[in-house]
């Protein structure tokens, strides 16, 4: 993998794990203030899609290394 591609996951990386934290934050947001629950449902659905994408990027950085 070139250093290009290798700065371009890292950015998306990087991009990802913000959003996911602020669906977080949003989450948190409305919980507290008794939001629908299929609207939390639905945000929490779409943050673990987020994080298995972020996973993902994160195996393309690290490569397995069999010792």
């Amino acid at each position: 993998m070139s250093e290009q591609e290798q700065a371009e996951i890292r950015l998306e990386f990087a991009r990802l794990k913000q959003d996911h934290a602020d669906f977080d934050a949003a989450i948190n947001a409305m919980v507290a203030t008794g939001c629908d629950p299929l609207q939390i449902q639905r945000m929490k659905k779409k943050k673990l899609a987020l994080k298995d994408r972020l996973r993902a990027l994160e195996d393309r950085i690290i490569p397995d290394i069999i010792a």
